[in-house]
């Protein structure tokens, strides 16, 4: 792994299961929180999957979700501008500003599109992220 500078309801009942093996997944430590300052994100690469963290301006929520950008069409998503619409949190992507809502990955300017989303926790001040299996061919 490499790390550079209705989801709510999952996390909660993910809650206390670290580095548990689940048949959805498992959780894997990406960085400290404090490594990523509130209102910004960085880029993590697990399993070969570019993933964007982000923490909110709040400095207490942390969400995850693809770093892929439909519309430039490059891994992009971590450097885009964090911020809310009309209470929503979202991230802008930095080349041609489509908003994403961060809790469900949907484009709040084009509900068609979605990013794939990630359950994050912070445990003993490390972020982590829940990602899936990867199903072997059979």
């Amino acid at each position: 792994m490499y790390v550079s500078d209705d989801i709510s309801e999952k996390r909660d009942e993910l809650e206390g299961m670290k580095d548990l093996e689940l048949s959805e997944g498992r959780w894997v430590e990406v960085c400290r929180l404090s490594r990523i300052t509130p209102g910004t994100g960085a880029a993590a690469l697990i399993d070969g999957e570019q993933i964007a963290v982000v923490r909110a301006r709040n400095g207490e929520d942390v969400f995850a979700l693809s770093n892929f950008d439909p519309f430039s069409k490059a891994f992009v998503i971590a450097r885009g501008i964090v911020g809310d619409r009309e209470g929503t949190p979202k991230i802008a992507s930095p080349i041609f500003k489509q908003s994403f809502d961060l809790r469900t990955g949907e484009c709040l300017d084009d509900p068609s599109v979605r990013l794939p989303v990630y359950p994050t926790r912070v445990t003993d001040g490390r972020i982590e992220i829940l990602v899936p299996s990867r199903r072997r061919a059979s």
